[in-house]
């Protein structure tokens, strides 16, 4: 059976004039296999439960659940990414992440705020055996340097330069 050939994503407004890597710039097309496509849509249906929950709980980081949700439903139902990638809400941090894989500056500050914030009162308020809060501790500050690391185009420049 013949496939019609990957469809290009719309350019964002912001998005600058030069040409996306070609990873970057195609559609992935809907799996084949009727059997793949349904793990793709409860695997994406899971993570946008857990991304809108996300948004209402600091501990479950928002940003990377929405993007998971995006990528399962390009593979399962793409009614359901173009949707997402429409939402006024939650659209423009999912096209910049396929525009230009980076999170927008702001989003992932406050995402790393929170995350420290629901971690610290966890170790402080909840958990009492000492390993345990050191373990925890070392996820978070791990997950926070991991979020840090992604890029943002509109990071503000640094004071000394």
């Amino acid at each position: 059976m013949l496939r019609p050939p990957p469809v290009l994503y719309a350019r964002a407004v912001d998005a600058p004039d030069t040409p996306l890597p070609d990873t970057a710039q195609r559609q992935p097309r809907e799996h084949g296999s009727p059997i793949v496509r349904a793990v793709f849509f409860v695997v994406g249906a899971c993570a946008f439960v857990a991304g809108a929950a996300g948004i209402f709980l600091p501990l479950l980081p928002a940003t990377p659940l929405f993007i998971l949700a995006a990528a399962c439903f390009a593979r399962a139902y793409r009614p359901f990414q173009e949707w997402m990638l429409a939402h006024r809400l939650i659209g423009p941090m999912l096209r910049e992440w396929h525009h230009h894989r980076s999170i927008p500056y702001r989003t992932k500050m406050v995402a790393i705020v929170t995350m420290l914030l629901s971690f610290g009162s966890s170790i402080y308020f909840v958990v009492q055996p000492r390993w345990l809060q050191a373990l925890l501790a070392i996820i978070a500050v791990g997950l926070a340097l991991w979020m840090y690391r992604i890029p943002s185009r509109d990071r503000p420049p640094h004071p000394g330069t």
